[in-house]
């Protein structure tokens, strides 16, 4: 039989193993948020960069970056930092972004640019839009003249009919 002594030790030890490993087995039921820090960008914007925009351009665009390089202003950087919460996956981006002068030289780091990046703000051109997509259709001019949506209106039968005459 066991005593009372190998009891109470034995008890302890199960309570102590419990205490130390209690986080890990119960971990999935804790809730830990999910932790962004620094610029998130998405493609679209990094793919409207050009060579030779301005630094107010960059910024308008993407942002206030998060370091400029300390010695020479002609180095931004931007950088991204996810850690999620439920599984402590780390998603870690970065963009650099070179200016000579006023303008941008170069760009580096894990987004992809745009085919148009060589091409000047200058020399690159808008879509073109046909001259009849600009003209709204209003009612009258639309082909079928009759109303969208025909609207209801109820009748009230309990109240009496207002005439314009005196007492």
């Amino acid at each position: 039989m066991i005593n009372k002594k190998q009891s109470l030790t034995l008890v302890s030890a199960v309570a102590l193993s419990l205490s130390m490993s209690g986080c890990s087995v119960f971990d999935w039921l804790i809730y830990k948020p999910d932790i962004p820090q620094g610029n998130y960008m998405e493609t679209q914007q990094v793919e409207k960069l050009r060579v030779d925009m301005s630094k107010e351009q960059t910024e308008y665009i993407l942002g206030r970056p998060v370091l400029r390089d300390s010695f020479s202003d002609d180095t931004w950087y931007y950088v991204y930092h996810f850690k999620s919460g439920r599984n402590a996956k780390i998603t870690h981006k970065e963009l650099i972004v070179h200016f000579t002068g006023d303008k941008i030289s170069s760009v580096t780091g894990d987004y992809d640019l745009s085919n148009e990046f060589s091409t000047p703000l200058e020399l690159s051109t808008l879509p073109s839009v046909n001259e009849a997509d600009l003209q709204p259709l209003l009612p009258e001019v639309r082909p079928d003249a009759k109303p969208l949506v025909e609207e209801k209106r109820p009748t009230l039968s309990n109240q009496p009919e207002k005439t314009n005459e005196p007492d």
